[in-house]
Formats: structure tokens, C-alpha cells, sequence
């Protein structure tokens, strides 16, 4: 059986399986919780960027950077979710370039997260060369440094796959990240398991290192006496935000493990896979400028100054 006609029946058995558990219906929280998202993160970025002092410090550069990747992630997802309920038949090229792209803007998302903690490591542990270490012309070179990285792997996929398509003019009715990598060839795969795997564990052993050795630095500080004090807030927050940022790449990795796996329900591929992209994917990136915007006062009191003076600027205009 040829690739094009794989992809058919499996594009086909999918819309069966959405239309008859009424899947559908997922578009409704998908829509809601990104049109809250895209609300509030570009009212964050306006903050940042019209401060010079917030555009001139590390992590805001790097809060920045997070809040515009989850902007082209959900724009990217929610025209995928409508592109599939309304069944409109895409170029596999174009489906390619839209995963590559979403995989990239993910893979971006988690390494400036990441980067969020190295950075509180360093402005604690070394507080008197902190500015000389990263200054925002190197923070900008470095985050350049990031997409590109980010970028590599899923667009050499996407090379990879053009070079061995057998039909250029394919067109597919569905189009998920899950079954344009999910026809890789089995070598490919286990490039694909070893990317997310070895990606996730750098990551993940970055982290607890930072948070290893932040305690050990402060712990003399009396910070963490309080059960309720703001380390244990920061931490508890930041833990939390990195779990559901984290999560949804780990419940992909299980999708395409179960992808493989003949013997699996289809329909259970189809139910993980929408509720990881409907729902799961969604949670870090609706939750992230609420608590960017209530955990940095600087921001916050930026964003009042704003409404402040459109406030003013309003009154003047009526008198």
C-alpha cells in the first residue's frame, strides 16, 4: 500500500472517529481559552517593550521571548483545529511546513522556560557580575541562538520528507503533527524518540540542578521559613508552570509510541491526541501571563502606568 493511500484511509478513519464521539465540541474550550491568551500576552509585551528598563533586564527579555512563541503556537494550532473541523483539504508540503513550524515555536517555548531558571540561578548566585554575564545585547543573541536550534531539527524532517515524497501534489484532510511525523520511516522514529528524549532530559536535569543549587545558596537566607513566603510561592509557581509546559511534549512522545503500535484502538490515539491539543497544550500558554504579570511587580505596575495614562489621555480628550 502506497503512502498516499495510508494517509487517506487514516485521515478518513480519524474524521470518523472525531464526528462519532463528537469531538468537535473541543473547538469551543480551544477557542475560548486562546482568544483569553492572545488578549493577554501582547498587552505583556507592550508592557515590556515600551519600558526601557523592563527591555533592558534578562528575564523580561526571556518572558518576552516565551510569551511571543506561545502567540504563534496557538495562532498556528487553533487555524489547524479549524482547518480540520471544517475539513478543508491542505497540501502535505503546507501540512509539513505548519508542523515544523508548531514543533519549532513548541521546542522554543520550553527552552526559554528553561533559560527563566538558569537565569534566576545566575542573578543569585553570582548577583555582582550578573549584568557583566548577560547583558541584553548577548540575552538577544543567545535567544536568536535558541530558535535556531529549535528549528533545525523539525525543518531537516521536513527536507528529509520532501526528498522521499513519491506524490509532490498529495493533499491531506486532516492535518496533525502526530500523523506527519507518524510516516517517518522506523530509522527516522528512533531519531525522532532520541530528539524529544535526549531535548527533555537536558532540560529537566538543567532545572533541577539550578533549583538544587538555589536552595543551597539561600537556604542560610531564612527565605523558606515561612510555609507561605514568596520562594515558596515563586517555586510552587514555577513548578507548576513548567509541569504543563513539559507535559504536553511527554503525551505527544506516548502518541507516537501508540501511532506505531497496530494493536492500539484507533480511537484512543484520536481521544489522546485531541485532548493534548485542544486542551493540555493550551493550559501553560493561558496560564503564563496571568502569573508573569502578578509575579513581576514591574510589570504590573508598568501595565497600570498604561492604563493610567490612556486614562488621562481619554478625560483630556472629552474636555
Amino acid at each position: 500500500m502506497t503512502s498516499a493511500i495510508r494517509v487517506s484511509n487514516l485521515t478518513q478513519e480519524w474524521v470518523d472517529s472525531l464526528r462519532r464521539w463528537h469531538l468537535e465540541f473541543f473547538f469551543i474550550p480551544t477557542t475560548v481559552v486562546t482568544m483569553a491568551t492572545l488578549l493577554a500576552n501582547p498587552v505583556l509585551l507592550t508592557c515590556i517593550f515600551l519600558s526601557r528598563a523592563l527591555r533592558q533586564e534578562t528575564r523580561y527579555l526571556l518572558v518576552a521571548n516565551t510569551l511571543m512563541a506561545d502567540i504563534v503556537f496557538l495562532i498556528l494550532n487553533l487555524a489547524t483545529v479549524i482547518s480540520n473541523l471544517v475539513r478543508a483539504e491542505m497540501p502535505w508540503f503546507v501540512c509539513e511546513l505548519l508542523t515544523a513550524v508548531t514543533i519549532t515555536v513548541y521546542s522554543c517555548a520550553v527552552l526559554t522556560v528553561t533559560l527563566m531558571v538558569a537565569d534566576t540561578y545566575a542573578a543569585v548566585r553570582w548577583p555582582l557580575h550578573y549584568h557583566d554575564l548577560l547583558p541584553p545585547s548577548r540575552t538577544r543573541w543567545i535567544l536568536a541562538g535558541v530558535w535556531v536550534l529549535a528549528a533545525m531539527y523539525p525543518f531537516s524532517l521536513v527536507i528529509m520528507m520532501e526528498l522521499e515524497r513519491e506524490n509532490p501534489h498529495e493533499k491531506v484532510a486532516v492535518c496533525l503533527v502526530l500523523i506527519s511525523l507518524g510516516f517517518m520511516k522506523a530509522k527516522n522514529m528512533s531519531g525522532i524518540y532520541i530528539y524529544f528524549f535526549v531535548a527533555a532530559t537536558i532540560c529537566a536535569l538543567l532545572i533541577l540542578y539550578c533549583y538544587i543549587r538555589l536552595y543551597m545558596v539561600t537556604k542560610t537566607q531564612g527565605i523558606w521559613q515561612s510555609r507561605f513566603s514568596r520562594a515558596r510561592v515563586t517555586l510552587l509557581a514555577h513548578g507548576v508552570l513548567l509541569l504543563l509546559y513539559f507535559a504536553p511534549g511527554l503525551i505527544f512522545t506516548t502518541e507516537l509510541f501508540l501511532f506505531q503500535r497496530e494493536e492500539i484502538n484507533h480511537d484512543v490515539r484520536v481521544w489522546i491526541s485531541t485532548v493534548n491539543m485542544s486542551v493540555i497544550m493550551l493550559l501553560p500558554r493561558a496560564c503564563a501571563p496571568y502569573l508573569y504579570g502578578l509575579r513581576y511587580r514591574e510589570i504590573a505596575d508598568t501595565l497600570q502606568q498604561l492604563l493610567h495614562r490612556h486614562k488621562r489621555l481619554g478625560l483630556v480628550t472629552v474636555a
